[in-house]
């Protein structure tokens, strides 16, 4: 469960996150709507520790990101807006990397990539290098790295970003898949329909 109260961040004379609250609960998909600009991935960002906010409080299962942001970060399954893939690698070895982080086994590393591949459909690219992938593929390999280790919160920016209807499909049937598993997911977007369709 994630605690959001009166955050706030700043750029100079830019206040990019002015006041923001919000609760988001295990087995419930939390949306973060709003238009380009209007502070979302910053928030995204404080949330799992990327930037330290200049006010408020964060609390993510009890844990506060700026004093136990190691703890957190095993907790958390994150699939940033910039996707982060590591072009030269391919998209297994992109996942397993993150998996090793994570203090996983190979051969658990394994199982859980062969599970990703079957549930995200990755069958066809899984080896081939990530550079040059379409943005669908993009974000099925940026979404498996977040969820190699199973984690109990997920924070997705923007994930449906340049997706065809298909792959948009797929992933609206993903995040709800998250939600009947009892995670909290919290994803931004600037479009209603996305978080209607949630």
């Amino acid at each position: 469960m994630i605690v959001v109260k009166n955050l706030r961040k700043s750029f100079g004379a830019v206040k990019a996150v002015n006041g923001v609250s919000f609760e988001a609960r295990d087995g419930e998909i939390t949306g973060l709507l709003g238009p380009n600009g209007a502070g979302k991935t910053t928030t995204l960002r404080m949330l799992y520790s990327l930037l330290p906010p200049d006010g408020g409080e964060i609390r993510i299962d009890g844990l506060d990101p700026t004093r136990d942001a190691m703890e957190i970060k095993r907790t958390l399954g994150v699939v940033p807006d910039s996707r982060g893939l590591y072009s030269r690698l391919s998209a297994r070895e992109n996942i397993a990397y993150y998996g090793e982080l994570h203090g996983m086994s190979r051969a658990r590393i394994d199982e859980r990539i062969a599970n990703l591949v079957e549930t995200l459909d990755m069958a066809d690219f899984i080896d081939r290098r990530t550079e040059g992938f379409s943005q669908g593929q993009r974000v099925k390999v940026a979404i498996a790295r977040a969820m190699v280790h199973e984690p109990q919160t997920v924070l997705m920016d923007e994930p449906s970003n340049g997706l065809d209807v298909m792959s948009t499909r797929a992933l609206r049937d993903y995040v709800r898949g998250l939600r009947r598993d009892g995670r909290s997911v919290v994803l931004s977007t600037h479009i209603m329909q996305e978080v209607a369709a949630l």
